[in-house]
């Protein structure tokens, strides 16, 4: 009895935190996630664009967080629960993994950005992401929980500003999902526009997506067959400062 007043009280939690609609999507993707052999599967995506441009967003602080390039998945230190597979398939595309660490108490993992240039193969869902030449993809930004509230968010996106703006890059294009309230609170708060959104259902080996940008809809039966969505940054307005405070963002 006490497990399901828990399982209750999660539920309520969700859904007001969600809203009724959004909680509604987020229940029928957790009992999707319960079929045997993870068979099933519901994501709904929102793409945002985020302003590249030369600034600070710490404006000097944050310097006991380190951030520097992991070129190799033998190098990537102890993070969040990936698939290998997934993490070597995303070097393989081309992939550059900025990392945080703190210097204090003791050196530690603080923190992962992940930026791709090009193009980027969904790792979720059957996608593909083609992206304007001035645009980058950034992907599974993630923050140690004992350092969320601090400035390691901040830090990454410092360096990775830094980073993709030498490069050419403007925008940096990614897909959130629409039941991570923070981290779309987080990229807001750092000048990001909506693109569009989508929605993928998977059973078994069929793929049904639905989505406001083209193509629309789309049906796979087999690996082989997936949508691929284009984003062009060039049509977005020039952002050429960054103009935002560091406020320690929440991922």
């Amino acid at each position: 009895m006490a497990q399901i007043d828990a399982r209750a009280r999660s539920m309520i939690a969700t859904f007001r935190q969600l809203g009724w609609r959004d909680g509604a999507w987020h229940a029928c993707a957790r009992l999707l996630q319960a079929v045997p052999g993870q068979r099933c599967a519901l994501h709904r995506y929102r793409f945002v664009a985020q302003p590249v441009a030369p600034g600070s967003l710490c404006r000097g602080r944050g310097k006991a967080i380190v951030v520097a390039p992991c070129l190799s998945p033998q190098d990537l230190p102890a993070g969040p629960p990936r698939p290998r597979a997934v993490l070597e398939q995303r070097y393989r595309q081309g992939a550059q993994c900025l990392v945080a660490r703190v210097s204090h108490p003791a050196p530690a993992m603080a923190g992962w950005l992940w930026l791709l240039r090009g193009a980027c193969q969904e790792d979720e869902v059957r996608a593909r992401y083609l992206l304007a030449p001035q645009a980058s993809w950034d992907l599974d930004v993630w923050v140690h929980p004992d350092q969320r509230g601090a400035l390691v968010l901040a830090r990454l996106w410092e360096e990775a500003n830094a980073v993709l703006h030498a490069q050419g890059v403007r925008w940096s294009v990614s897909r959130i999902a629409r039941a991570n309230r923070a981290s779309l609170a987080a990229h807001a708060r750092l000048g990001a526009v909506t693109l569009g959104w989508a929605t993928f259902l998977r059973w078994g080996r069929w793929q049904w997506m639905a989505s406001s940008l083209p193509p629309y809809l789309h049906l796979s039966r087999h690996p082989g067959s997936f949508p691929r969505f284009a984003f062009d940054a060039r049509i977005l307005p020039a952002t050429p400062t960054l103009e935002i405070p560091c406020h320690k963002p929440k991922p």
